[in-house]
């Protein structure tokens, strides 16, 4: 009573096709294998990623030619009024 006899494995087996068929039954075992193949490669990508020394960005500099005395003061705020609509 302890053991399943060949009988008892040959109804089960009968029932599993009844219930899901030979199609679904390996169309399951196809997606569990891609399934594992984007976690291995999932994993292959962290290790590659942490291997690789990280590389600084380069420093963006803005050149900005301060204008010299009163008259770029007087250009200044002739261009701010012009951008707010209003002139002179």
């Amino acid at each position: 009573m302890g053991s399943l006899s060949i009988w008892h494995w040959i109804v089960v087996i009968v029932v599993v096709l009844l219930l899901f068929g030979r199609g679904k039954i390996s169309e399951l075992m196809g997606d569990m294998a891609q399934g594992i193949k984007a976690f291995k490669k999932g994993m292959s990508d962290d290790t590659e990623a942490k291997a690789e020394p990280a590389k600084p960005e380069p420093v963006k500099t803005i050149d900005h030619q301060p204008a010299s005395g009163a008259s770029g003061l007087a250009n200044r705020a002739e261009t701010e009024k012009r951008a707010e609509g209003t002139t002179l």
